[in-house]
């Protein structure tokens, strides 16, 4: 490590001489040879200084030198530029949990916490406790890792509470009390995510949906399901198959994942190019079988309650809303309950499989 830390500050010093910026001036010596003493020593200076940080943040220097050589192709001669990734590893060891870096898109940035926010404190807890009881308020470390760290394990927030409301009027006062507090409040449901959605940034309070996983309703005449978005979908699947009906969304994660989640993800899955998307209907040229998501429940962040459950094939008596919700990832509130229109099971299913030679066939 400390070898190529070295290397690497000394590729910068390189570079940075070779692009184009002006040596100290040059002093002759009595014996009329040109001394190097004023190149030799700032270069020395900055080479002990920029090892000395690298080793600090813990980053190392690799991160400087790629930047500067992204600069040098380009045809820029920055300095300044090359400094950002060693700034931001010690602005992260400096006020720890107050920034975290984040992927939004294609870059990644530092995220700090918002000062507005309120810090957690027992008197919330003991709040909390009133509302669920204690066996549903969680602060052990051990239970919390999982609340705070994603699928891929690249994310992990410091949340210190975990909070499982079992109904809709339970995950209404929490919201209405946080709102009231200040207090930060990220959502979840089985926190299958690949990307970070399902966890803290910083020390939010979570709300885990797994405790409202109720099957409510199901009407065979309409294929209309109502049930509560802590219901796994595996379990969804398996219900519906038992009534001769099928769940047009499977995903690889089914085992795990919510209906919740599904819905506030905006999630496609296996048979999303046959029975269409969450958003509306996709109707064959041969079939009238088609899938949506008839209507949802939600809270929003000051408690009020959105009673949008409809179980009607069509229902102009409004405005739609339930289009907002969906794929909102938690941000416009908390999706509750869900009514979802599904189809007949097919009395026969062809398998046909398809072999490409390579990979510029599967694009044809």
């Amino acid at each position: 490590m400390v070898n190529r830390n070295c290397r690497a500050t000394l590729r910068l010093v390189t570079l940075i001489n070779r692009q184009g910026h002006p040596h100290p001036p040059l002093s002759s010596s009595p014996s009329g040879h040109i001394s190097h003493s004023y190149i030799i020593l700032p270069f020395s200076i900055a080479f002990v200084f920029l090892t000395v940080l690298c080793f600090y943040s813990g980053t190392g220097i690799d991160a400087c030198w790629k930047q500067l050589q992204r600069n040098n192709v380009h045809g820029e001669h920055k300095i300044v530029s090359f400094f950002s990734p060693l700034a931001s590893s010690l602005k992260t060891r400096q006020w720890g949990v107050n920034i975290q870096s984040r992927c939004y898109g294609s870059a990644s940035v530092l995220v700090q916490r918002n000062p507005k926010f309120s810090k957690l404190n027992d008197e919330d807890v003991r709040y909390f406790e009133g509302i669920l009881g204690a066996k549903n308020v969680i602060q052990d470390d051990e239970k919390l890792i999982t609340a705070n760290t994603d699928w891929m394990r690249k994310y992990k927030g410091s949340s210190k509470l975990l909070l499982q409301p079992r109904t809709t009027d339970q995950v209404s006062e929490i919201l209405k009390y946080c709102n009231f507090r200040c207090l930060a409040v990220v959502p979840q449901g089985g926190n299958t995510g690949l990307v970070g959605g399902s966890v803290p940034v910083f020390d939010e309070v979570v709300v885990s949906l797994s405790a409202m996983s109720k099957i409510i309703s199901f009407d065979k005449v309409s294929g209309i399901l109502v049930c509560e978005a802590g219901c796994i979908l595996e379990n969804i699947i398996s219900f519906l198959d038992n009534e001769g009906f099928i769940m047009p969304l499977d995903l690889g994660a089914k085992g795990s994942c919510q209906i919740g989640g599904n819905v506030s993800t905006n999630a496609g899955g296996l048979r999303l190019l046959r029975y269409g998307s969450l958003h509306g209907n996709l109707k064959g040229e041969t079939t009238n079988d088609f899938y949506c998501l008839a209507g949802i429940e939600a809270v929003l962040a000051d408690g009020t309650v959105l009673d949008m459950l409809k179980t009607l094939r069509k229902d102009n008596t409004g405005y739609d809303l339930k289009h907002l919700f969906i794929g909102s990832e938690g941000s416009l509130g908390i999706v509750t309950k869900v009514s979802i229109l599904t189809p007949p099971k097919l009395s026969s299913v062809n398998v046909a499989f398809l072999a490409c030679k390579d990979y510029s066939s599967c694009q044809a």
